[in-house]
């Protein structure tokens, strides 16, 4: 087998392509999911068993356990599924995938969703040039499915092809006869053979050639079932490598899944093994041990002329014999098939009672770093409600924790401003950008949370609370927007190269320092315990007018800079269009506030 430094070129063009579906795919769905998705979503994962039998379900249509991992991977990447829902819908992937094990024993045919992703694309080409966001983003979405699955199909077909050329792993039947060690070598085998062939499927039919060539017994063929399901692992932890931390913790959950399951079948593996053999015997199929022996008492041309294709030239005797190899190959198959379909779904009825536990210890292998975002809420669940004056204390920690984003979100903007380094401005500016996304979750969460509470029994202090609560959520979610137009605006002046004066540099960040002690303001009422002050309403008040009265007299000092050429037009839309944006979230703050002081929020 010749393989190129071109044809590894073509391997690594083809892991991008894959990476750059998954990304396009992802931004898409986070565009055009809204509620909606999230709902139904929520609503097929919302208990173990329903997130089990959604994988199942979508691995067994789309015949590809990798397929279902990176979708999880790209919708807890969304923000769509939480990780432990994306758990146990991994958990039914796995069981999902025994599927294709089935098909290529019973009928040999595998279906291909990359056959659809030139169709798709088709489809996906209107929606991209329609007028309308929300077609665009459908568009995005379809469009990154089909170069996703465009290049997982590529990652296969450009790594070495072992599955046409099987005598390459002959070498291997050197290494049957060293008891456990056997096991543990193959399992190692199976475990790297996947990875290199990105598909558990066709490991799968590789290691059923080898059975069928006699050079491994059924139990080591077993091992390398066993190392498959690990190796199959690498293709969603591929798909997380430019994803968010909760992304990366599900592909993480997936590879812990099958190890901790490998690792407790190694402990019953030879008794296993035997039972599965003896279910297929039982049904008439035949022992999947005597192909191991009744190709060891072949000579090798009589082995070569049964297992070709055709009959022609098969005398009687040998024709019996091929019949006899056939029934054993079946048997094998048959073997092998059933002993991964019992594997995974044993390993899944025991790991299901240990979702939060994997959970954990996978969010302390990958910690949360600073510039890592969840989408999650905090504090109150959407799904559950305690005591309505409980879940109103709750509601009010969460709104806390949305006001520190925001506040982070301005902070973002402020780096954003001063920053010269093209990388580090594009990965600021998408920071602010998933901000915005996270501000905009948020604020429909805790509005659907305080909603479902203002059904429950309230006081009327309560009521007051709770009308002030959903004022403040819109204003914040206002104060996120108009920093995200902030972060618009500053890209926008970097496209158009606009060359600021010293002192206009100066009245943003004098602006920028307003800002910051009202969004500080804003902060310290919201997390006082008293009832607000008019000491510090007054405060932030002042602060409302001091912002006010420099926006005008800033505007009134542009028309008289520009009529005197200190600076270009250009140059003065972009300074302006902050100056004003940074206005109007004076507005926004202020209204939290006066929200705070006339319903008595605490």
């Amino acid at each position: 087998m010749n393989y190129t430094f071109f044809d590894f070129l073509a391997l690594i063009g083809s892991l991008g392509l894959f990476l750059y579906g998954m990304k396009i795919m992802s931004e898409g769905l986070q565009k055009m999911a809204g509620n909606r998705l999230r709902s139904i979503l929520t609503a097929m994962t919302k208990n173990r068993v329903m997130g089990v039998f959604t994988g199942l379900l979508i691995t067994a249509l789309i015949q590809s356990s990798s397929a279902t991992t990176v979708m999880v991977v790209s919708f807890v990447n969304a923000g769509l599924l939480t990780l432990i829902q994306s758990i146990t819908v991994i958990m039914g992937a796995n069981i999902g995938t025994t599927v294709t094990a089935w098909l290529i024993s019973l009928l040999g045919f595998k279906v291909s969703i990359v056959d659809f992703s030139i169709p798709l694309m088709a489809v996906a080409i209107p929606f991209i040039f329609s007028g309308k966001s929300k077609r665009k983003s459908i568009g995005e979405f379809i469009m990154g499915f089909a170069l996703l699955f465009i290049g997982l199909d590529w990652l296969k077909n450009n790594m070495p092809d072992l599955q046409s050329n099987p005598e390459m792993l002959e070498f291997l039947s050197r290494y049957t006869d060293s008891g456990f060690w056997s096991v543990l070598i193959f399992l190692g085998v199976g475990t790297l053979m996947t990875v290199v062939v990105q598909s558990s499927s066709a490991t799968m039919a590789i290691t059923l050639i080898m059975c069928a060539k006699g050079w491994i017994p059924f139990e080591l063929g077993a091992a390398m079932v066993l190392g498959e399901n690990i190796g199959t692992t690498i293709t969603a932890n591929i798909a997380a490598i430019p994803a968010n931390v909760s992304a990366k913790r599900a592909a993480l959950a997936h590879l812990a899944f099958n190890v901790f399951g490998v690792i407790w079948m190694l402990c019953i593996f030879y008794p296993f093994t035997h039972l599965i053999a003896h279910l297929v015997e039982n049904l008439g199929v035949g022992d999947p041990h005597q192909l191991t022996a009744f190709t060891a008492g072949l000579d090798k041309e009589t082995l070569s002329a049964i297992s070709s294709t055709g009959d022609t030239g098969l005398t009687g005797e040998q024709m019996a014999l091929k019949e006899q190899f056939l029934q054993y190959q079946l048997a094998t198959s048959y073997g092998l098939s059933l002993f991964h379909t019992m594997f995974n779904i044993i390993n899944t009825f025991i790991m299901i009672w240990f979702v939060k536990l994997i959970a954990k210890v996978v969010s302390i292998a990958i910690p949360q770093k600073e510039t890592d975002e969840e989408f999650q809420l905090k504090y109150i669940s959407t799904g559950m409600l305690s005591t309505s004056e409980l879940s109103l204390l709750q509601a009010r920690k969460e709104i806390v924790v949305y006001s520190e984003r925001a506040g982070r979100m301005f902070n973002l903007v402020k780096e954003l401003y001063t920053e010269n380094n093209e990388n580090e401005f594009v990965k600021k500016f998408s920071r602010i950008q998933k901000y915005e996304n996270i501000s905009d979750r948020m604020e429909v969460e805790i509005a659907g949370y305080l909603t479902k509470v203002a059904e429950g029994r309230l006081s009327e202090n309560g009521k007051h609370r709770l009308q002030a609560m959903l004022r403040v959520v819109s204003e914040i979610e206002s104060v996120g927007d108009s920093c995200f137009n902030l972060a618009r605006t500053i890209m926008r002046k970097r496209d158009d190269k606009a060359n600021y004066t010293p002192e206009m540099d100066g009245n943003v960040q004098l602006m920028f320092g307003l800002m910051e002690k009202a969004l500080a303001a804003m902060k310290k009422q919201l997390t006082t315990d008293q009832e607000p002050h008019s000491d510090e309403y007054n405060r932030s008040e002042n602060i409302e007018n001091e912002i006010n009265n420099f926006r005008n007299q800033l505007k009134l000092q542009n028309l008289n800079d520009v009529k005197e050429q200190k600076y270009d037009y250009q140059a003065s839309v972009t300074y302006m269009d902050m100056i004003n944006e940074c206005e109007k979230m004076g507005d926004y703050i202020i209204n939290v506030v006066e929200a705070l002081d006339e319903e008595y929020y605490k």
